[in-house]
């Protein structure tokens, strides 16, 4: 009968290390998939059955560290996306700042060429002046 529970608990190994013969790679460990890799049917692992009381908390404890590696890539990635989304927003604060500086910047050249043209008596307004427009953004 040992026989039979040290083919378990290879066939538990063998899941584990994630190199299976009998079932698909990168199965969910639980009773019945270590059964199947083990070459027998589902369910004959049984709880009520004393022989295999360690070999299920084996599982259980198999199937915790592997639920944990998960766990801990999907905070990495929350984590990360949260950095993304804070970077995003800084960058486009950033950007509407920049416009803001242009825009008053175009103004104010406009300021200071019709108050040179008033100081100079210049009647005409260059060509170079007249092509170029600010651009609008009432955001600023």
């Amino acid at each position: 009968m040992s026989d039979k529970i040290d083919e378990y608990f290879q066939a538990l190994a063998r899941l584990q290390q994630g190199k299976p013969l009998r079932v698909t790679s990168g199965t969910k460990i639980n009773n019945d998939t270590v059964s199947l890799e083990a070459g027998r049917k589902k369910g004959t692992i049984k709880k009520s059955r004393p022989i295999f009381h360690d070999l299920i908390a084996a599982i259980r404890e198999a199937e915790e560290t592997k639920s944990r590696p998960v766990d801990a890539q999907k905070e990495k990635l929350v984590a990360v996306k949260a950095e993304v989304i804070r970077y995003r927003t800084l960058w486009e604060e950033a950007l509407k700042r920049e416009v803001c500086l242009v825009k008053q910047l175009w103004e104010e050249r406009r300021e200071w060429a019709s108050e040179k043209a008033a100081l100079t008596g210049e009647k005409v307004t260059p060509i170079l002046n007249a092509r170029l427009k600010a651009p609008v953004d009432d955001d600023c």
